[in-house]
């Protein structure tokens, strides 16, 4: 039986399968060794969130589980989801060659059987920031006690969002003037200029986005429901591209579909922080001063986990 304001955090991080033994993941980003991981475990327990699901590769559960901090472990329910090549392949069979997981729309679906409340998917990778969670478990909460029935994502500023060492690849996104999202346009390659960034299109044509347009991080909130639709989706895409050997099933992707035909409608929430993330190995002490100033300021004990 599900308490009414049970909610819970999916965190993807089956991609750092390969990447384990000093790769950004796993790259201390707190004074005591902390991972970007940690900080986003303490925001969930601390925002109300009952519950984490990982979904991981089963090659790596020993080395990941070694990874989170038995004080965080102790404070709120911990499971583990498992994506793999032949996770929810409903009949199909994986292509010879195939080597990568199926994308994020997938991995939220291997979590089907761990989650029957409404819950929020992040990268395991990236750093949201506290608001972000408290925000986003609000409106969970709300969607568990059935005064809402939306979607929601977490929208960042690009120029909150951008590298100075290089291109990064962001979701651009469009609301209407409810706040609701219309769709998201991936858009890669953008390079930070001033006031903004700049990409070039398939044709060739260059475009400048100021630093406010919004962008998604991959931070979303959903009802249980998802699974169904993810179910459906994810058999029509192996149906048309099961043989290609590098094809994705992307979660912006399948929530954009059900927006565009009128099925769901997902609320923009204004994240009022920045993100970030380490893309190169140059971004690594922007993590570790972001995280340093996060501490002056109080909002983290110097000592995560005490």
């Amino acid at each position: 039986m599900h308490k009414k304001d049970n909610t819970t955090l999916l965190i993807l991080a089956a991609g750092m399968g390969s990447r384990f033994g000093g790769i950004k993941q796993i790259e201390p980003v707190g004074p005591n060794g902390e991972i970007i991981l940690d900080y986003s475990i303490y925001d969930a327990i601390r925002a109300g969130f009952t519950k984490i699901v990982f979904v991981i590769r089963k090659s790596i559960e020993d080395s990941f589980r070694q990874k989170i901090n038995p004080k965080a472990a102790a404070q709120i329910q911990i499971e583990f989801a498992y994506q793999e090549l032949d996770s929810c392949l409903a009949g199909y069979s994986v292509p010879e060659g195939r080597q990568k997981p199926w994308g994020t729309g997938h991995a939220v679906l291997v979590a089907r059987s761990k989650i029957a409340e409404p819950f929020a998917a992040i990268n395991a990778d990236d750093y949201y920031g506290p608001s972000a969670f408290e925000m986003m478990n609000k409106h969970l909460t709300s969607l568990a006690q059935g005064r809402l029935n939306d979607y929601a994502m977490v929208g960042y500023p690009l120029g909150n969002t951008l590298s100075d060492f290089g291109t990064v690849s962001r979701g651009i996104c469009e609301s209407d003037s409810h706040g609701y999202l219309k769709r998201i346009v991936e858009r890669t390659k953008l390079e930070k200029r001033d006031g903004g960034a700049e990409f070039v299109d398939e044709n060739g044509t260059s475009h400048f986005l100021t630093n406010d347009t919004v962008v998604s991080m991959n931070f979303w909130g959903f009802g249980p429901d998802i699974f169904g639709y993810l179910d459906s989706e994810f058999r029509d895409f192996l149906s048309q591209k099961a043989t290609d050997l590098k094809a994705e099933y992307y979660l912006p992707f399948a929530v954009g579909g059900l927006i565009t035909r009128g099925v769901k409608k997902c609320r923009v929430l204004a994240a009022r922080e920045s993100w970030f993330g380490i893309t190169y190995k140059e971004d690594l002490p922007t993590s570790q001063n972001g995280i340093r100033s996060k501490i002056r300021e109080g909002v983290y004990p110097e000592n995560l986990w005490g």
